[in-house]
């Protein structure tokens, strides 16, 4: 079986690629990723270890994809992932995230290969914007205040995108609607990746805040365990002949929902560090107050359900972290 991960030197693609060329017999593994963010670099060198080939390249602006040998199956994780960078970067998110979409179905409508797709949670605020009223006309009264974002947009309408490409190529796919994923090799950031930024600053004794809705860190989301995704997806592959063109989403649940307040009490019981955490009362727009995962279709398909709980994924991020807090500080 002939594989390619879009994005295959990302936090996600990275666990991915490694993980399915230890699982799946026989199987060649290709990434292509035009490792510009921070710390690509050091998860090139864990899939060359393992012997599998990135091609360095950004999919949204080049054909090298086009030219790659013919794969059975395009696992599309690239995506521009920061919520913050569809006010700052809007040209950058819409290429990365949607135009790269674009090219990445017609590779494989060239090579017949099927595709599973990593969207994001964040386009239930985008779908608010499609309901229509019983005259047929957009409903205007809608709130969607708290989670506009151009990123939303490109991975809704990438889904649909998958779709018509399904339609008119007869292409396989699924779609997963994955929530905030956290793990070992994780470099997280105040906007993307935030449970592995808590276990850091907290490791090195740095600052934090609980930014938004008043600073008080009460706003809940729930983590899925990276190694918990890898197990889904591998379920998927196995199935995708006679499970397919599914839309489903994809997180940790409400056993594995907290707020920044446990996040803490979590991350100082485990570095036994305790940091004066700051407060910052102002909201970012694309900020939502709770979100909690809705896994029960996932779970009907593959009997999938996360194994790993919130201290198992904070554990596995600390004991990366610890012997290596020299060589990622410039990651962080």
């Amino acid at each position: 079986m002939r594989i390619l991960i879009t994005g295959g030197c990302g936090f996600i693609g990275s666990n991915l690629a490694i993980f399915l060329k230890d699982k799946i017999k026989n199987v060649k593994i290709t990434s292509i990723d035009d490792l510009s963010r921070k710390g690509s670099n050091l998860n090139y060198k864990r899939l060359s270890e393992k012997k599998i080939k990135n091609f360095k390249s950004n999919i949204a602006k080049s054909n090298k994809i086009m030219k790659l040998s013919k794969f059975d199956l395009v696992i599309h994780c690239a995506a521009e992932p920061a919520i913050e960078a569809s006010r700052q970067k809007i040209d950058q998110v819409f290429e990365s995230n949607l135009v790269g979409t674009f090219n990445v179905l017609k590779k494989c409508a060239k090579d017949g290969s099927n595709i599973i797709y990593l969207s994001s949670s964040r386009v239930y605020a985008m779908e608010n914007l499609f309901k229509l009223n019983k005259k047929g006309s957009v409903k205007e009264n809608f709130n969607i205040e708290n989670s506009k974002s151009i990123y939303g947009f490109t991975k809704l309408s990438s889904e649909l995108l998958i779709k018509e490409y399904s339609y008119l190529h007869k292409i396989k796919y699924i779609v997963n609607r994955v929530a905030l994923v956290s793990g070992p090799w994780q470099f997280g950031k105040e906007e993307q990746g935030f449970v592995s930024l808590w276990v850091w600053r907290h490791l090195n004794r740095l600052k934090l805040s609980y930014i938004g809705f008043g600073g008080t860190g009460r706003q809940v989301r729930d983590v899925l365990h990276i190694q918990d995704l890898c197990d889904l997806i591998l379920l998927q592959i196995q199935k995708i002949k006679k499970i397919n063109n599914k839309l489903m989403n994809v997180g940790g649940g409400k056993k594995n929902s907290l707020n920044l307040i446990q996040l803490t009490r979590l991350s100082q019981h485990m570095t036994k560090n305790k940091i004066k955490i700051g407060s910052v009362k102002k909201t970012s727009p694309y900020d939502v107050p709770y979100f909690v995962t809705n896994t029960d279709y996932a779970t009907r398909l593959y009997k999938w359900k996360p194994k790993r709980n919130l201290e198992k994924i904070v554990a596995d991020i600390y004991f990366w972290m610890k012997p290596n807090i020299s060589s990622l500080k410039k990651y962080f």
